[in-house]
C-alpha cells in the first residue's frame, strides 16, 4: 500500500519543457478558479456570499463547506503541487455537477465553463504535478525506503 502511494506521488513528464508547462497549467488554472469562483463564496470582492446550488439536497453548511473547499483551499494545494491528484477530486465533482445537473438545461455557453474547468482539472488529475511539485520532493526523498 505505501508502495502505491508514494508511485502515485510520482510525476515525472519526461522532459524539463514538459515539467514547466505542466507546472504553469496547473498554477495559472487553480489561481483562476480562486479568484473567479472560490472568492465569491466566501464574500470577498462582491456585495455578499455567493449561494451555491444545493442539487443534492445536503444539508447547507455541508453543501458550502464542500464548494469552498473545492474552490478555494483544493487549488492551493494544487499550485504547490501537494496531493495533486487527490486535491483534483473535489474540483471535479463540483464542476462536473455543475455541468450535467445545475447547467443541464442551459446553453453551451453558460455550461461550457464548468466544462472547461473539469478538463483541465481531469488532465492536472492524470499527469500529477510534474517534477516542480512537492508530490515530487516527497517522493523522491523517500522513494529509497520503499
Amino acid at each position: 500500500m505505501k508502495t502505491k502511494l508514494f508511485k502515485w506521488l510520482r510525476s515525472d513528464l519526461g522532459t524539463p519543457f514538459n515539467n514547466y508547462i505542466i507546472f504553469l497549467f496547473r498554477v495559472a488554472v487553480s489561481f483562476e478558479l480562486i479568484i473567479v469562483h472560490g472568492l465569491k463564496k466566501i464574500g470577498i470582492g462582491v456585495a455578499s456570499a455567493e449561494i451555491v446550488d444545493n442539487p443534492f439536497g445536503l444539508p447547507y453548511v455541508l453543501n458550502d463547506f464542500f464548494a469552498i473547499t473545492a474552490n478555494l483551499i483544493c487549488p492551493l494545494f494544487i499550485i504547490i503541487g501537494l496531493g495533486t491528484r487527490i486535491a483534483c477530486i473535489p474540483i471535479i465533482v463540483v464542476t462536473l455537477t455543475g455541468y450535467f445537473i445545475v447547467h443541464s438545461g442551459g446553453t453551451l455557453v453558460v455550461r461550457d465553463i464548468p466544462f472547461m474547468y473539469s478538463m483541465a482539472f481531469l488532465l492536472i488529475a492524470f499527469t500529477g504535478g510534474g517534477h516542480c511539485s512537492w508530490d515530487n520532493i516527497i517522493y523522491e526523498k523517500y522513494r529509497n525506503n520503499l
